[in-house]
């Protein structure tokens, strides 16, 4: 994730995409990841979450039900 700073003291977080994404998304199957990815974005647009760490995992936790929900599975294949 880049940050460019728009002032000193205010870093604003780019958003990720399926070519640059978290470390800790690197295991899950692409389809869980791409939905990771979308939660995160959407979870940094919001701006209730400033931890970079909890909306990554908070992210990773909400595909990994939106996944079982649907039958997909959360394990990594190589893909």
């Amino acid at each position: 994730m880049a940050l460019i700073f728009v002032s000193e003291l205010k870093p604003v977080l780019m958003p990720w995409t399926p070519a640059n994404y978290p470390v800790s998304m690197k295991n899950l199957p692409v389809e869980v990841r791409n939905k990771a990815i979308e939660i995160a974005n959407a979870l940094l647009r919001e701006g209730k979450i400033a931890d970079e760490g909890i909306v990554i995992a908070t992210a990773i936790s909400h595909a990994k039900t939106w996944a079982a929900n649907r039958g997909i599975n959360t394990d990594f294949n190589d893909e």
